[in-house]
């Protein structure tokens, strides 16, 4: 779950690609999947696979989410094998038995070509030079098995066949990988609903049900929002929510300040969010009465709401420290009619979305529209981190949590502060010597 979080992150957050994307992956892989010996690390990458694609066998979204980063893993450890293993894996591979190796006869008939392909996209001669040292350093197999590195441009193609080197070969093994595992997770989805009416029902079932959607992160429960120093009231909250909120909470503040009410869904969301950045018990009372007064007044808010908020905060029911929703939980609320929880980048329609990012004043305009770009191309925390530099005016850290959102602004509006505090105090310091 480390790993795969990770991976997510330095696609999703980062915006890391190539090189150096594998790079990032494969320290993940040393830092979480290593044992002490060969033997462990491979019982221990084996064992948390597979209790990890249980997990996620479950819905289509968490399917597809599993298997784009175990493909992305995958190809990042693929790519660093040495090149005696990647051949041996693709001949012990049933799957890759219309691969063929690449004759001498072949090979003199393309050499050229060949490059003339790998010089096209290196501009480096030396590299081409390198990488055509032989027929041993290809493989042919039919175009349509590497249509990633065609779409490219990145393979010579003839007769039907293209031939690609040793350093493409995660190429040639992604598309059957993908394939494989796409429908294993789809028979295991299957499989997994006879699971849940058997006898580890309300033993196994409920563990796993919830691996998927635990938070790997900092929780930002009531324990980290102490330690942050910051004493929060409700009247603090409209300034707050200006200066530090992010679009997810900025929403949800707007629909409850104008209709005075949110579905519980929504209540939950803010509700955590605002346990998340400070504000006490009691002054959490106090606002969710004052901005719904206008539809449960008096004792209608306490026999309606009042309980939940103390549960919440850990005061009801069994008593739990629940914690304010990451970047992965919201995105993953479809808000129903009437609903405005969930990521604003992902529910709301292009324009909806600029009239949104128009009220937050960003000091840079041009960042709402590299938001709207990212959300667009379902990139929704990239999205919101360029929101984040467009209120901060300097470089996001990346997004995985909208009460880091608001922490990391709190940081930099308090340090602005301190130091225009600082050069107050020193400018009337030189004004009376």
């Amino acid at each position: 779950m480390q790993v795969l979080r990770g991976i997510n992150d330095l696609k999703t957050v980062q915006n890391l690609k190539g090189d150096e994307l594998d790079r990032e992956i494969m320290q993940l892989v040393n830092l979480y999947l290593t044992a002490d010996t060969k033997e462990s690390s491979i019982r221990k990458d084996n064992a948390s696979h597979w209790v990890v694609r249980l997990a996620h066998c479950m819905t289509e979204e968490k399917r597809r989410w599993f298997l784009t980063m175990e493909c992305e893993l995958f190809r990042a450890r693929f790519k660093e094998l040495p090149s005696i293993e990647q051949k041996e894996f693709i001949m012990d591979n049933d799957e890759f038995s219309s691969v063929e190796a690449t004759s001498a006869r072949d090979f003199d008939d393309v050499q050229a070509d060949l490059k003339a392909t790998i010089l096209s996209y290196t501009n480096s001669m030396a590299q081409a030079n390198s990488s055509v040292t032989g027929p041993d350093a290809f493989y042919r197999v039919r175009f349509e098995e590497v249509a990633d590195l065609v779409a490219m441009r990145r393979v010579f193609v003839k007769d039907g066949f293209a031939y690609v080197s040793k350093e493409q070969l995660g190429s040639l093994v992604m598309a059957p990988f993908r394939s494989h595992l796409s429908k294993q997770l789809a028979v295991l989805s299957r499989k997994w609903v006879s699971f849940c009416d058997g006898p580890e029902k309300d033993r196994l079932v409920p563990l796993v049900q919830g691996l998927a959607d635990r938070d790997l992160g900092p929780d930002y429960g009531s324990g980290a929002a102490a330690k942050s120093g910051e004493q929060v009231s409700a009247a603090m909250l409209p300034t707050l929510a200006k200066e530090s909120f992010p679009l997810c909470m900025s929403v949800m503040m707007d629909a409850l300040k104008r209709t005075h009410h949110l579905k519980h869904q929504g209540r939950q969301q803010l509700g955590l969010f605002l346990k998340g950045i400070g504000l006490p018990l009691e002054e959490a009372m106090r606002f969710w009465r004052t901005e719904m007064a206008a539809v449960a007044p008096g004792d209608a808010f306490d026999k309606q709401y009042a309980y939940n908020i103390r549960h919440n905060y850990g005061k009801e029911g069994k008593r739990a420290d629940y914690t304010p929703h990451s970047c992965i939980k919201v995105i993953s609320g479809i808000p129903g009619p009437g609903q405005v929880h969930g990521c604003p980048f992902r529910v709301l329609s292009e324009e909806d979305l600029r009239t949104s990012l128009g009220k937050l004043s960003l000091a840079d305009p041009m960042r709402i529209e590299q938001a709207v770009t990212k959300a667009k191309e379902g990139h929704y925390q990239l999205a919101c981190g360029k929101v984040w530099e467009g209120q901060h005016g300097c470089a996001c850290d990346g997004i995985n949590h909208p009460n880091q959102y608001y922490e990391q602004s709190r940081k930099v509006l308090v340090g602005e502060a301190e130091e225009e505090k600082v050069a107050k105090v020193a400018k009337v310091e030189a004004a009376n010597p």
